[in-house]
């Protein structure tokens, strides 16, 4: 059944499973950290995990790695980047702070790909990135002011949403690499860049953890597995096919499923003011999809 919808139909559909998967990589991560991999060395463990699992594979392919350019590794620079900054700010924010300000990303990626890439900016995308800010100011609490980032975490997350509309343009400029290959890049620049994070002053007076303690740790690694790679892997394959943009608001299922699950599991709030907030980023993603149709229908009723 997968396989008889359209190309743009199978993308879209792999990069809003992509967000459903990230937005359920926080527990795995805050795991890490409870368990005493602390702050930012959590996040290194959590890239260095699938990079070790797809250590054999680079080890076979490593020709076909090297046959893609530097393209392949520019790839792998922005969104190890982008990503590594977005998994450190779930730790020093709030779950669904982090999220939604890692979710401006439509907004940069839709500006660049008209800059570099030339692709319009249609009425629906605006409307949808309309809808998308109306969320993110609900949930916020429009109340209070605008939600200018107050801390590190909401620094790192939205310099990650700057990093991933560079890595979205990159994605969709590139033809010569294939999902298995920007997996493989991606992870080790992400082990790099969060490495740098572990170490740098804005992450504070943080030890690095003992062995033992990693391996407490590892069964962790289990959902990394069957939950964060193969999302990655739906992302990179998915995101080439795909306005920039539009793959910024696909992937916004990542907040729904992020704040309701912060709501479960880590006793974040998710009263009527998040839920209707979630509602209208969920529309936002939608929209690109519904717009066309509905239009049609209703010019032919009127």
């Amino acid at each position: 059944m997968f396989t008889s919808l359209s190309l743009k139909a199978r993308a879209s559909l792999a990069c809003a499973y992509s967000g459903i998967a990230w937005g359920l990589f926080w527990i795995p991560l805050r795991g890490m950290d409870s368990a005493g991999v602390t702050d930012a060395w959590a996040t290194v463990l959590f890239y260095g995990m699938p990079l070790l699992l797809f250590s054999p594979w680079i080890f076979v392919n490593w020709r076909r790695i090297a046959r893609c350019g530097w393209s392949l590794h520019f790839i792998g620079i922005a969104t190890g980047v982008s990503l590594a900054f977005y998994s450190n700010a779930l730790l020093y924010t709030e779950v669904i702070r982090g999220l939604v300000l890692y979710y401006t990303t439509p907004v940069w990626s839709l500006l660049l790909a008209r800059i570099v890439l030339g692709e319009n900016i249609t009425a629906a995308r605006i409307l949808a990135i309309l809808f998308g800010l109306a969320g993110m100011l609900v949930m916020f609490g429009i109340d209070v002011g605008f939600p200018w980032p107050r801390n590190i975490g909401d620094w790192m997350a939205l310099i990650g949403a700057m990093g991933w509309a560079v890595a979205a343009v990159l994605l969709r400029k590139d033809d010569g690499s294939r999902s298995m290959e920007i997996c493989s890049v991606y992870f080790f620049y992400g082990v790099i860049a969060a490495i740098v994070l572990a170490i740098s002053p804005m992450a504070g007076d943080i030890e690095v953890p003992d062995w033992s303690v990693i391996v407490d740790v590892l069964p962790w690694t289990i959902p990394v597995a069957i939950i964060v790679i193969p999302g990655a892997y739906a992302a990179f394959w998915g995101a080439p096919h795909l306005n920039p943009g539009v793959v910024g608001l696909l992937f916004m299922t990542e907040l729904s499923v992020g704040g309701i699950t912060a709501a479960i599991w880590a006793n974040e709030p998710l009263g009527a003011r998040e839920l209707t907030g979630i509602a209208l980023i969920t529309t936002a993603g939608l929209i690109e999809f519904i717009y066309a149709p509905l239009r049609r229908a209703l010019w032919r009723d009127s």
